[in-house]
């Protein structure tokens, strides 16, 4: 015997008994005492928000400015390698990474570089996250490109009659200038959301939408790099170096691809990734400037680079009404995939990152950003990775990061103005990689889950062929539909008990196999089955193997009780139905609700009031008494959904209720005209999955209640939360005090608490009828005074 079988007969084997009343809410309430809530007036509110303490401003201090908090607790013996090796590795992967970006986003490289720095300063001091990179990000720089190819075509006529270089100039200024405007109008509402503590607005761009819109978004970025990456023009070239263009883009992105893959097969063994994207730009600045491609064929390289800093300039406001919905956009994608790396890195290294500030710190550095003519930026995937990876703990290594690229600006950035635009094409559709690869969700998701499938995919046919800024609101707007449906469309179960338990599950999902699990368990426990061979003349005939275990047990000492099989075995409690729900009962599913509780539990009010009625006018039909058709059943004609035998009437001012469930008193003489059915007594409506109900949801119940209390069947609610139990509170459920008798603790009270109801009128039924006095006319003798 191995070990998984010797752990499953332990477990088995062990057993616990609980001694309790049968909780009612009622009774439930009765033992409890509930704390009693003093809610504070509005001016102690206000005097309480508006007092200034020491405690108060340090908290706002380290909640607005980060930095404030994990600085001083700086270990710097610990940190400093780390982040010194991490930043270096960062640095140069963030400078081809931002001269490539900024030829996505349509504007010359060197404002790559300014993205680069200015927004990694800003976010130092007031992000939240100690490891994620940020600035230019692919997604983020082709959304902000299409604004401003889209707002400025290549084709644009620029007033003045200027020539070709002067209006390739004039149009990359414009382009700038369109950037600028929605990098501020970005981070305005990246800004307004984070004050207005609306960061969980990123929790309506799911996984699937996220990764199938990055999917679209690297398809997009792809195609756009194509004509750098061959040099693709309408003149064509002839020549012994014709293929130039195809072979310098090609060279570098077969060198790019093999080094990607050799850093993640050695990673485990690599002190840091190799910067392959850094000897990248210096083998192709090298080779172009030692070759004078630029002038030999009229390849296209990055160009002029100015030295220094641009003096802050005014966005153009005038453009935030052409530019609002792809701002917008910008603002929630950037946010989206800045929190979620922020996050996933947080839990590694278990520390917390506040949501709320993270837009404040992006909305800070796009808006602020803006004004030194930087564009959007967001958390890089890959240079994250790097960051967390070569060992960076805090952001100082991004701000070391941001260092190197200031070197640049200032003092080196000449050295690259040969640099192909090839080469930089093939280090964006190389850093493509990792999204390309996420078209292996589809498989998943197919085996997992059809709807987040729909979702990817939508989002991805939408980003694609709507453009990525009109596909992300198509596909927030197929996600939240996906919850609508979700909640419309729940899953509706009929539970079972497991024998001598409190579990109830589903019977629909497990079958009721004696011959396999006796079979298994006896294998177990080598136990013979020749023993048990009589009980098997008779499959369900659980008494007969109940009674042959037992003897069996008797003979040999240390077996498991019988709960090792009979734990397996899933069956209805005779006259109890028990309903399950797993979504809130609201105004879009109430109706559905109970369709399928008439369905999934095949007892109908409706059909049995039918059928009572047949059988009368058969009763009546035999024995040839019309009348007897309106006899003995009471509330036959009465209207399911009818107000008048709801309402309260008034007797002595005190208000009695008419009762919750009305027993028919059909003779016994009528019972075989009824068709054939289960006897059901008592409905258990499952309320443990159930977080609320709305007043539609409310009446839906109401209705249930009485519509089975007509035909004498009582509805029990099991494991309401307290949230349930308020909604229904609040509308007015329990107005009749006799329907809190309803609520129980869990399934399994209310089914005892239905066994013991049905005993009590079995007790009733069956004790003789008092006997009446023999003189009732007389009265009886009073005391003599």
């Amino acid at each position: 015997m191995d070990h998984a079988e010797e752990n499953e007969i332990l477990a088995a084997s062990q057993r616990y008994y609980v001694e309790r009343p049968i909780f009612s809410h009622p009774v439930l309430q009765e033992r409890l005492h509930k704390k009693d809530k003093i809610s504070d007036s509005i001016g102690d509110k206000l005097k309480q928000a508006f007092t200034c303490t020491p405690k108060k401003i340090r908290n706002i201090i380290y909640m607005f400015l980060p930095i404030t908090k994990w600085l001083p607790a700086y270990k710097f013996k610990e940190y400093v390698l780390g982040d010194l090796v991490s930043g270096i590795s960062t640095g140069v992967l963030q400078l081809p990474q931002g001269l490539a970006f900024a030829m996505l986003a349509a504007v010359p490289p060197v404002f790559g570089l300014y993205s680069s720095f200015y927004p990694v300063i800003m976010y130092c001091f007031l992000g939240t996250s100690r490891h994620i990179s940020i600035g230019p990000f692919a997604v983020i720089s082709l959304m902000i490109g299409g604004v401003a190819v889209r707002l400025v075509p290549d084709d644009i006529v620029i007033p003045g009659g200027v020539n070709a270089t002067n209006g390739t100039e004039a149009r990359d200024a414009l382009r700038v200038k369109v950037a600028m405007s929605v990098t501020l109008l970005s981070g305005i509402i990246q800004f307004c959301l984070g004050v207005c503590r609306f960061g969980f607005v990123a929790i309506y761009l799911t996984e699937p939408l996220v990764r199938g819109f990055t999917t679209a978004a690297a398809v997009h970025v792809f195609t756009s790099m194509l004509k750098y990456l061959f040099g693709v023009k309408t003149k064509r070239y002839s020549g012994i170096f014709s293929v130039v263009y195809v072979s310098v883009g090609l060279m570098v992105f077969g060198l790019l691809l093999g080094g990607k893959e050799f850093n993640e097969r050695f990673k485990e063994k690599l002190p840091a990734p190799i910067p392959l994207e850094f000897f990248a730009v210096v083998m192709g600045t090298g080779i172009s400037a030692g070759f004078n491609l630029k002038e030999s064929y009229d390849m296209d390289v990055v160009g002029t680079l100015p030295l220094g800093l641009l003096p802050p300039a005014n966005p153009d406001t005038s453009l935030f009404h052409l530019v609002y919905v792809d701002a917008i956009a910008i603002a929630i994608v950037g946010f989206s995939v800045t929190i979620s790396m922020a996050k996933t890195l947080a839990n590694k290294h278990g520390y917390q990152v506040d949501g709320n500030q993270e837009l404040i710190a992006l909305g800070l550095c796009n808006s602020i950003g803006s004004l030194f003519q930087t564009f959007s930026i967001s958390c890089s995937l890959s240079r994250s990775l790097v960051q967390e990876g070569t060992g960076g703990k805090t952001q100082l290594a991004g701000c070391l990061a941001s260092l190197m690229i200031l070197l640049v600006i200032l003092a080196t950035g000449f050295l690259f103005e040969s640099l192909p635009q090839a080469v930089l094409s093939a280090i964006v559709i190389v850093n493509l990689k990792g999204m390309f690869m996420q078209f292996s969700d589809l498989p998943f998701f197919w085996r997992t889950s059809k709807i987040e499938l729909t979702i990817w995919l939508t989002t991805f046919v939408s980003s694609l062929f709507l453009g990525l800024d009109y596909g992300l609101i198509t596909a927030v707007i197929i996600a939240l539909l996906t919850v609508i449906y979700r909640t419309q469309s729940p899953s509706y179960k009929v539970l079972g008990q497991l024998p001598d338990t409190d579990v109830y599950i589903d019977i629909d999902a497990y079958e009721e196999n004696s011959l396999r699990l006796l079979a298994k368990t006896f294998t177990l426990l080598n136990l013979g089955l020749l023993q048990l061979l009589p009980a098997f003349q008779e499959p369900t005939n659980i008494t007969s193997l109940h009674s042959t275990w037992t003897a069996c047990s008797s003979q040999s000492e240390g077996q498991p009780p019988l709960p090792v099989f009979f734990s397996l075995f899933v069956k209805e409690i005779p006259g109890i139905k028990i309903f399950q729900i797993n979504a809130p009962i609201y105004y879009a599913n109430s109706d559905l609700y109970s369709s399928a509780l008439k369905r999934k539990t095949g007892v109908n009010p409706a059909v049995i009031m039918g059928a009572r009625r047949k059988a009368m006018k058969k009763y009546a039909k035999e024995v040839g008494n019309a009348n007897v058709a309106n006899a003995n059943v009471v509330k036959v004609d009465a209207e399911v959904d009818g107000e008048d035998a709801t309402k309260p009437e008034e007797e002595d001012d005190e208000v009695k209720y008419p009762p919750i469930v009305i027993k028919s008193t059909l003779p016994e003489e009528l019972q075989r005209f009824m068709p054939p059915g289960d006897n059901v007594h008592t409905i258990i409506l499952d309320f443990t999955q159930v977080n609320f109900i709305d007043s539609v949801g409310v009446k839906t119940l109401a209705g249930i209640v009485k519509e089975y209390g007509d035909v004498g069947i009582y509805v029990y609610l099991a494991g309401c939360s307290a949230q349930v139990v308020n909604d229904l509170t609040q509308n007015r459920f329990f107005e009749n005090p006799a329907l809190k008798e309803l609520l129980f603790h869990s399934i399994h009270d209310a089914v005892l608490g239905s066994r013991l109801r049905e005993a009590l009128a079995e007790q009733e039924a069956s004790a003789p009828a008092p006997q009446e006095d023999s003189e009732p006319n007389a009265t009886p003798a009073t005391p003599e005074a």
